[in-house]
């Protein structure tokens, strides 16, 4: 095939152009003003987000908000001795109370996944512009009404996939796709085989003091709490998100989507589950395969939580097929390798130690991913300069629910074992009833889900 994307030839400054967009810049008078921030979700990555979008913008972090009374009150002390001679960071335990205000200009969202599109939808109602993390939901239709909701408020809102923002890969993606290097592309591969799926399977006892556990819960179904629930270990379980799929999948199928220009396959297929790790009390496949379906491509994505990789240098990443070359992508590196001789390419993550020093000491003490903080700068920058010019970022909430939904599908697709076909434009599985009513999941009350 002759792909659009390859219409363009461009040259070859892709890392300083990568660079530039993470680079501090000096704002004009009408946004001297500092901006005020508020964070929900204060576990490992909404610190992680908040961290660099301070190490880029003095910006003023107003309020936190977490159903967990110690990560609420530890965020707060950290980011209070970050912006010192500024008023006391404001905590709170429900969203609903601190969106309220109306005091915010700026919310990041850093919930588990299904507290994702509520509050999303609450901070565009109260004027915010958002940054949410990814996926944009747990089903299609919750992440439709968060680009309805955006659209309607006129808010600008970036979704935490941030490969698009990853200066190697920004590099890649000029230097070999967009010059057209790899000639005809018809075949895609995208993978993860790290070994995330919890094993453990530990019995049920009550929360932590600290936790208000009805809350945490919200719209999701309510399970017996077990330390595998909170922190950071929920994504064992389908009722607060979407498995590994709905994790890791989503970033590597949204860089295949930038990289190429892809919008909503029009098919569906997976097949796998939980073949191996039986004993665990992770509810997730443990092998699973997805393909994507376009008219002239197909984007494979394959996930295993046992054995070991087939490259061990690409754990998790993306391979691109074509008839000139092959292009392997990480969140690491990639490695461009012509066919037939020509001159190989390659290019690493960027690690800016020296210019933000304060990433080594947050490496250790709140696990910061050094290779990939270069890139939630380079998303943060982004967000910021299109707020400033009220237009859609990189990851514009409608991209964020392409590659979200389409994650959300290849669960459908395996939960009933058999392909979807998708109508984009309807928004419903073509010629299956069944398939269409898993659209949308059941809230549990009173909470009321937002495409009711």
């Amino acid at each position: 095939m002759q792909r659009r994307v390859f219409m363009q030839q461009t040259g070859t400054a892709a890392m300083a152009a990568a660079m530039a967009a993470i680079a501090p810049r000096a704002y004009a008078a009408p946004v001297v003003a500092r901006r005020r921030v508020g964070l929900i979700g204060c576990g490992w990555y909404g610190k992680c987000d908040l961290l660099q979008l301070l190490n880029i913008e003095p910006v003023e972090v107003v309020s936190v908000c977490d159903c967990d009374r110690r990560l609420v009150q530890q965020a707060a002390e950290l980011f209070q001795s970050r912006q010192e001679g500024k008023g006391k960071v404001r905590t709170y335990g429900d969203y609903r109370q601190m969106l309220a205000e109306k005091d915010l200009q700026m919310v990041l969202v850093a919930t588990p996944d299904h507290w994702h599109a509520l509050p999303m939808i609450a901070a565009v109602e109260a004027g915010a512009d958002v940054y949410v993390q990814k996926p944009t939901g747990v089903d299609v239709l919750e992440s439709q009404a968060m680009v309805a909701a955006a659209r309607r408020h006129q808010r600008v809102v970036q979704v935490g996939t941030q490969r698009r923002s990853t200066p190697h890969l920004i590099e890649a993606k000029e230097r070999v796709i967009d010059a057209g290097l790899l000639g005809d592309i018809a075949h895609v591969e995208i993978y993860c085989y790290y070994h995330m799926r919890s094993q453990d399977h530990p019995s049920p006892t009550e929360p932590p003091a600290d936790l208000d556990y009805e809350m945490w819960t919200g719209p999701a179904p309510m399970r017996p709490y077990t330390p595998m629930v909170h922190p950071r270990s929920w994504r064992a379980f389908m009722e607060y998100g979407n498995g590994i799929v709905g994790d890791m999948c989503v970033h590597m199928f949204d860089l295949v989507r930038w990289g190429l220009g892809l919008g909503w396959p029009s098919r569906i297929d997976s097949s796998g589950g939980i073949l191996v790790q039986h004993d665990a009390l992770a509810n997730i496949s443990d092998t699973q395969t997805a393909t994507f379906s376009y008219d002239d491509l197909n984007v494979v994505w394959t996930h295993r939580t046992w054995g070991s990789a087939p490259d061990p240098e690409y754990p998790w990443g993306a391979t691109i097929y074509g008839s000139r070359g092959t292009l392997k992508m990480s969140v690491m590196k990639y490695d461009f390798l012509p066919h037939g001789g020509g001159e190989k390419l390659s290019g690493s993550a960027v690690i800016e130690g020296d210019r933000y020093p304060r990433d080594l000491d947050d490496q250790k003490q709140w696990d910061m991913e050094l290779p990939v903080a270069s890139a939630i700068r380079g998303h943060m920058r982004n967000w910021l300069d299109c707020i400033d010019r009220r237009e859609r970022p990189v990851a514009d909430i409608e991209e964020g629910h392409i590659s979200s939904a389409c994650c959300f599908l290849a669960n459908h697709a395996l939960r009933l074992g058999r392909g979807l076909r998708w109508d984009a434009q309807r928004h419903e599985v073509i010629g299956d009833d069944e398939a269409s009513r898993l659209l949308i999941r059941p809230y549990r009350e009173p909470w009321k889900h937002p495409a009711l």
